[in-house]
Parts: C-alpha cells; structure tokens; sequence
C-alpha cells in the first residue's frame, strides 16, 4: 500500500509516516521508482506506535521498545509504575471534583472536607512534584 493509504488507515497524515521513518519506526520497501511501499506488517508497526504513544511513551521510548528488546521489560516496568500513580493521582483529582461539584455548602472553597484537601497539599512536600500532576493527587 501506499504512504497514503496506511497514514489514512490511522487518520494520519503522511508526513507523520514520514518522520517516523527518519526516527527508525518504520522502514518501508521502495518501489523501483523509489516510492515507498507499505504491507501488514506496517500496518501492525503503526498501531503499536499509536498504542504506545495512547500510553503516554514517547516517540523515543517507543523507538527503544522496537529496537532494545533487552531494554524493553525495564522501560516497561517504569513506564507502567507512573502510570499507576498518574492513575492515583487523577483518582484523587476526580474525587475532589467530584465532592465540589456535589458540596452542598454554597462555596465548596468553605467546605471543611475540601479546607482539609487544600491543607494536605500545601503541607505536601514539593520535591519529586511534576508539574503536570493533577492538583490534590
């Protein structure tokens, strides 16, 4: 198939094939005209790819999944430990939501449940807080 045929298989654009390409994601045939050429298995590299990058890896992660199988379980393994408290982190985001939006008090801000929320975490300790962890995970 053609780079426009796969890349609308995915609702991408072709350039994006392309740039994964350069990366060493893919690695299509060449028709004699030097077009690129694309089978199923092209078809299973890019929705590993779109899996990977749903799950948060990086391109380049994903890149080191595809080429260091001895590297994979680690990468894996730490990949799923953040996920996992990304997880929690929005659990506890989604209850505090949750308990503003059903606060029977006229300014959640004047709720003693969510005075305690807001107490924790500006007693939280900062180091090791990336900034984009949801507030109150």
């Amino acid at each position: 198939m053609t780079i426009g045929e796969l890349a609308a298989r995915f609702g991408l654009a072709p350039h994006v094939l392309r740039h994964w390409e350069a990366m060493g994601l893919l690695a299509p045939a060449r028709s004699a005209g030097g077009r690129r050429v694309y089978d199923e298995g092209h078809v299973t590299a890019v929705a590993v790819i779109q899996l990977g990058k749903d799950s948060g890896l990086s391109l380049e992660q994903i890149g080191t999944l595809l080429s260091l199988p001895g590297a994979r379980r680690e990468l894996l393994a730490e990949h799923r430990a953040a996920l996992r408290a990304r997880i929690e982190a929005l659990r506890a985001s989604l209850a505090l939501l949750d308990h503003a939006v059903e606060c029977p008090a006229e300014d959640f801000r004047t709720c003693p449940d969510f005075a305690a929320k807001v107490d924790a975490y500006v007693s939280a300790p900062r180091a090791g807080r990336r900034a984009a962890e949801p507030a109150f995970g």
